[in-house]
C-alpha cells in the first residue's frame, strides 16, 4: 500500500514538471506585437495586459513614463530609459531603434514570457508603455508591477 502511494505520487511529481517545463516552452514563443497605426498594440481583453494607448478596460490603463524636456532632450531621455531597462532582472532587449523598444521579460520560476513594449514621443515628452503576458488570463499584476518599477528606475535616471 505505502509502496503505491509513493509510486502514484512520483508520478504525479514527474507529470506537474513535465506540465511545467511545457507552459514555459509554449510561452516562450511569439513576440510582441509592435506598433499599429503609430501607437502600441491594444491589450487583449483580458486582465494580464496594462498599456497607456487605449485599454479596452480600465484596468488596464496605465500612465506613460514621462520626462521633462527642459531638463532632458528626447533622445536623451530614450537612452535613460534603455539604461533603466538594462538594468531590470530577466529583461532581455530584442528591438531598439530610434522610437521604439521590445524587450521580452522571463519569470523566474517557470520562464513565463511577458512583452514589454515602449514608445518614444518626443513631441509631448511621453514614452507610451505596454506590458502583457502571451498566454494565460491573469497576470497576479505582475505586468503593473513591472511598469511601475521601470518608471521608479527611469524617473531616478532622468532627474540625475
Amino acid at each position: 500500500m505505502i509502496k503505491t502511494t509513493l509510486i502514484i505520487l512520483f508520478a504525479l511529481g514527474l507529470a506537474g514538471i513535465f506540465f511545467f517545463l511545457y507552459l514555459g516552452r509554449v510561452s516562450r514563443s511569439g513576440k510582441a506585437p509592435g506598433l499599429v497605426a503609430g501607437k502600441l498594440a491594444p491589450c487583449p481583453a483580458t486582465p494580464n495586459c496594462v498599456s497607456s494607448d487605449d485599454p479596452p478596460q480600465p484596468g488596464q490603463a496605465i500612465e506613460p513614463l514621462t520626462f521633462d524636456a527642459r531638463v532632458v532632450t528626447p533622445t536623451e531621455a530614450w537612452s535613460k530609459l534603455r539604461e533603466s531597462v538594462d538594468q531590470m532582472a530577466g529583461v532581455r532587449v530584442i528591438e531598439f531603434t530610434d522610437s521604439y523598444l521590445s524587450a521580452e521579460c522571463r519569470s523566474g520560476l517557470i520562464g513565463f514570457v511577458d512583452d514589454l513594449e515602449l514608445h518614444l514621443r518626443p513631441d509631448d515628452s511621453t514614452i507610451a508603455v505596454r506590458s502583457a503576458s502571451r498566454v494565460g488570463h491573469s497576470d497576479l499584476g505582475a505586468n503593473r508591477q513591472r511598469v511601475e518599477k521601470l518608471r521608479h528606475l527611469f524617473n531616478a535616471a532622468v532627474s540625475r
